[in-house]
């Protein structure tokens, strides 16, 4: 599976239907594997993916609503039973280590692998996981119980230097460092070559935000800057906007307004009721506001530049 690519594992709202599984998604994202909700039958879906389970480097979830974390029992004990020995760590509302951890207790199934869990901030945005060029922070959303957003964004990476530089001006380790830092460079004569001279333009940095069950909020846009690919929910057709609203969900058209706020490059709509069989309105909606939009669709493959498709 190629890097900054988004499978969908399930995109329904409460329930299952016969053809969208509750809320799953795998990110894979710095050559890792991250597990975004984990709804009634992702281990199926993620078979179906083709995704092994003991690749999946960490959990996030969004929110304790069933149809974003039953899955989750079932899954740690397939690891189990596969042998996992690597740790695993779920990011998560607190009270869910709690759940965990008493069914396991009940079952009398002890891990076979560490388990570790980190409750979401209470900042309305704040670093959760960095690694190696990268940061996922989270997001505090708006919905019927504490609800958070995920945002996986690489650093801004290094210009690259001109081969042709090093040996021209016979460069040192140092100097080809601050080069690709930034920096001029001064010849011995005085002379200033330029840093757009010496290098070549970076690799675009890659970001993906989840925006999960909440009424639309505009504020978050502000922890988005240079959002590339966002997901966001969109139970419900404008026309139920006052259910959207009873119930702490978003529209369509409000999905597509937000990803026009945010001047992502892509949106991807989802988290759909269960009562719509034909999802075209949905997309017709949000492209009023914002043209670049895919439905999101069970056991599809979503990245920056190319068209959705089917893997299953």
């Amino acid at each position: 599976m190629e890097d900054n690519a988004l499978i969908v594992l399930g995109c329904s709202s409460a329930t299952p239907n016969s053809v969208r599984f509750p809320s799953a998604q795998v990110l894979h994202f710095r050559s890792k594997y991250f597990l975004i909700d984990c709804g009634e039958g992702t281990q199926m879906q993620l078979r179906r993916a083709k995704i092994p389970f003991e690749r999946i480097d960490s959990i996030f979830i969004s929110h304790l609503h069933g149809d974003h974390y039953f899955g989750l029992f079932g899954l740690l004990a397939s690891l189990n039973l596969t042998g996992r020995k690597n740790p695993l760590t779920v990011y998560a509302p607190e009270g869910l280590e709690e759940l965990v951890r008493y069914h396991f207790l009940k079952t009398e199934q002890p891990f076979s692998y560490p388990l570790v869990f980190v409750s979401l901030p209470k900042e309305p945005c704040a670093c959760i996981k960095s690694g190696r060029g990268y940061e996922i922070r989270a997001i505090q959303l708006n919905h019927r119980v504490p609800c958070w957003g995920f945002y996986f964004v690489e650093e801004p990476k290094e210009r690259k230097i001109r081969k042709e530089a090093i040996s021209a001006y016979n460069l040192s380790i140092e100097e080809v460092k601050c080069i690709k830092n930034g920096s001029d460079l001064t010849l011995q004569d005085g002379t200033v070559m330029l840093n757009e001279e010496l290098t070549l333009a970076p690799q675009p940095s890659f970001s993906y935000a989840y925006i999960s069950d909440t009424v639309v909020k505009p504020d978050i846009a502000q922890y988005l800057p240079d959002v590339h690919l966002l997901y966001h929910e969109a139970t419900f057709l404008h026309e139920l906007l006052s259910m959207a609203e009873k119930t702490h969900h978003s529209t369509a058209k409000q999905a597509g307004e937000f990803a026009a706020l945010v001047k992502a490059d892509k949106l991807i709509i989802g988290h759909f009721s269960a009562r719509y069989k034909d999802l075209q309105e949905h997309l017709n909606e949000a492209k009023q506001s914002f043209e670049n939009v895919e439905l999101a669709s069970d056991l599809s493959l979503y990245t920056l530049y190319k068209p959705a498709y089917s893997i299953w």
